[in-house]
Formats: structure tokens, C-alpha cells, sequence
């Protein structure tokens, strides 16, 4: 009996053995499930984080480029504008050597008009008129100055002088040097008396 009774034992030992054993397995197999269903979400959220970045970095580099594009579109427009500029001036100084020598034949022009001799007399105002229509052709045009009011703008005063009326106040009386501009752009302030 003691046998029977010890093999009975040993029986539900080992079936205790296996059902531990059996659960130890179920709930490794569970354990093991839930790591894997943990690991499937790990990596869901993984993926989930990276979608972002790389969209996050497809705007940065999205918006550099932008950047990057209008930059260049800018600096173009101003190299195009600055080739523009130095053409247009670009003949300033050999224009403003060519002053001096304007008011020289003015000077000449208004001397002749006491003088008899009619074709030196036409000959000097036909050079004159070349000259100012090349100068006029070049974009020059003269500064607005008699009976105009003072503009520092256009002007630079050598003397105030007082005023006849009230109405002349602030107006330039004569011109000392004339003023010019080379298209819009003054290259010689014209020198100016000014009324006070």
C-alpha cells in the first residue's frame, strides 16, 4: 500500500510538475505574446516619431531652399539693376569734363552778341548748340534755377541777398554756375544767389 500510496504521490508530483510546468509555459507563451505585442507597438510608436522627423526635415529643407531660391532671384535683380546703373553713369565724369567748357561757349555766345562779325558770331553758336544737343542726347538736362524756390536738393547757395518783396522770399535771384543732372541724377549743384 505504502507503494500504491508513493506511486500516487509521485503520479501527482509529476502531475503537478507538468500542470506548473504546462503553466510556466502558458504564461511564458503569454508573457512572451504581451513582449511581442509591447515590442509591435514600441516599434508603431517608433515609426510614428520618425514619419514626423522626416517630414519635419523635408519643411526645413523645403524652406531653405526658398530661402536659398529668393536669395538668388534678389541678388540677380540687383546685378541686373546695378549693370543698368553703371551704364547709365558710366559717362558721368567724361560729361562733367565737358561742363566746364559748355559755360566757357556760353560765355562766348553772350560776348558776341555786342560783337559786328556775323560768322564767327554763328560759327561759335552753331559749335555751342552741338555740343548742349550731344550733352541732351547723353541724358543731361540743365537744373531749373531763376524764380524757382530754394532747394538744397539742386541748389547750393554762394550768397543771400535781401529780398524786394515778400513774394520773393526763399527764390533764387541769379545763377553763378549753372546745375545739371545726368537722367534724374545731379552731377553739378547749381550755385545759386538766394533772396532772404
Amino acid at each position: 500500500m505504502n507503494k500504491k500510496k508513493n506511486a500516487k504521490e509521485n503520479t501527482k508530483e509529476m502531475e503537478d510538475s507538468l500542470n506548473t510546468e504546462e503553466k510556466t509555459t502558458a504564461e511564458n507563451e503569454i508573457m512572451e505574446t504581451a513582449d511581442e505585442q509591447s515590442m509591435k507597438e514600441e516599434k508603431k510608436e517608433e515609426e510614428e516619431i520618425k514619419e514626423p522627423d522626416f517630414e519635419e526635415k523635408f519643411l526645413d529643407m523645403n524652406d531653405k531652399f526658398l530661402r536659398l531660391h529668393a536669395e538668388f532671384d534678389n541678388y540677380r535683380k540687383r546685378t541686373i539693376k546695378e549693370r543698368i546703373e553703371l551704364s547709365k553713369y558710366a559717362s558721368e565724369e567724361v560729361i562733367k569734363s565737358f561742363l566746364p567748357i559748355l559755360d566757357d561757349l556760353e560765355r562766348a555766345v553772350k560776348l558776341m552778341e555786342n560783337v559786328e562779325t556775323d560768322a564767327v558770331h554763328e560759327g561759335v553758336i552753331l559749335i555751342y548748340q552741338k555740343l548742349k544737343n550731344l550733352l541732351t542726347l547723353k541724358g543731361i538736362e540743365e537744373i531749373k534755377t531763376i524764380g524757382e524756390p530754394f532747394n538744397t536738393d539742386f541748389h547750393e547757395a554762394i550768397t543771400n541777398i535781401p529780398a524786394e518783396s515778400e513774394d520773393k522770399k526763399g527764390l533764387v535771384i541769379d545763377v553763378v554756375e549753372k546745375g545739371y543732372l545726368l537722367h534724374g541724377k545731379v552731377i553739378r549743384f547749381a550755385k545759386v544767389v538766394v533772396a532772404n
